[in-house]
């Protein structure tokens, strides 16, 4: 594990003085996985020849930089490298995945391939364009190619499923999240939308925002007007409102709907990635309850 001779430019040895440009910026362009290591460990010996190949055989799709600890300990506490080895997956200036100790080189492969820009991306973009545009059939018709090229990339999939909730296709969204795999259904993206969904289903047929209020005005003990509040606010992303309002109903009305406020407020709380948000809301709840 000498640092001389570095095998690849693609390789790097990474410490305080040039992270911020080494891992940080340069994550704008391509990932960059990060290996805290050091001599001593000997998982990382394990673990180094492996994601060395990867970085020779991916030839600059991804930047492999390597931050001996025992040399850059404030550098591995900064980034809670509590034990090594600790790969850190950068990307637009932020970890986007990680992993702890050896790990088989088709483990390695399977985390790089979520987050390498493959030619499918491409016309990923492309439908992300088209769905700020609203021309969301033709994003969708855009996102059916790109899995037909390449039906191994998870990202297309989770696009293909935005855009039809967009569409407001809510059973094919149903159906698309239960054709994917195990562990693409934990993840934070599908949390959430289904989280969406479970409200938008809910928003459907209610009264449009400023009816509801007006209506909450008058009485603000309508259970029916509150949740539909609730799921509107979810829809539109204004989350903490929503739990603001299904707190209030909790309180309020804990029989509602066979408890819920309750529900709904924990299906919101697990797709939310901010865990000082998630934390506050969850001592608001347990602060009700009791």
């Amino acid at each position: 594990m000498s640092d001389e001779n570095q095998p690849s430019e693609h390789i790097i040895d990474v410490d305080e003085n040039n992270f911020e440009e080494a891992v940080l910026q340069a994550s704008f362009n391509v990932p960059v996985m990060v290996d805290f290591w050091a001599p001593w460990c000997n998982p990382c010996k394990m673990l180094m020849p492996v994601v060395t190949k990867l970085a020779e055989e991916f030839g600059g799709k991804f930047i492999l930089a390597k931050v001996n600890v025992d040399e850059n300990q404030q550098l591995a506490t900064q980034h809670n490298a509590r034990s090594v080895p600790t790969v850190k997956i950068f990307r637009n200036g932020a970890v986007v995945d990680e992993f702890m100790g050896a790990q088989p080189e088709g483990n390695v492969r399977k985390v790089l391939d979520n987050h390498i820009e493959r030619e499918s991306d491409q016309l990923r973009a492309q439908a992300g364009t088209l769905l700020q545009q609203g021309e969301i059939d033709e994003a969708i018709k855009q996102l059916q190619e790109a899995n037909q090229q390449d039906p191994e990339n998870p990202r297309v999939r989770m696009d293909m499923i935005a855009a039809l909730f967009v569409k407001g296709d809510y059973e094919n969204v149903e159906q698309a999240i239960r054709a994917l795999p195990v562990e693409e259904k934990e993840s934070t993206e599908i949390k959430e939308i289904e989280n969406r969904l479970l409200f938008a289903r809910a928003a459907a047929d209610a009264p449009e925002t400023e009816s509801i209020k007006s209506a909450l005005d008058k009485n603000p003990g309508d259970s029916d007007a509150r949740y539909h509040l609730a799921a509107r606010l979810v829809v539109s992303g204004e989350v903490e409102d929503a739990l603001d309002e299904l707190l209030t109903l909790m309180i309020r009305d804990r029989e509602y709907g066979d408890d819920g406020a309750r529900k709904g407020m924990l299906a919101i709380l697990d797709s939310i990635e901010d865990h000082a948000v998630k934390g506050k809301w969850r001592r608001k709840m347990a602060s009700a309850i009791l």
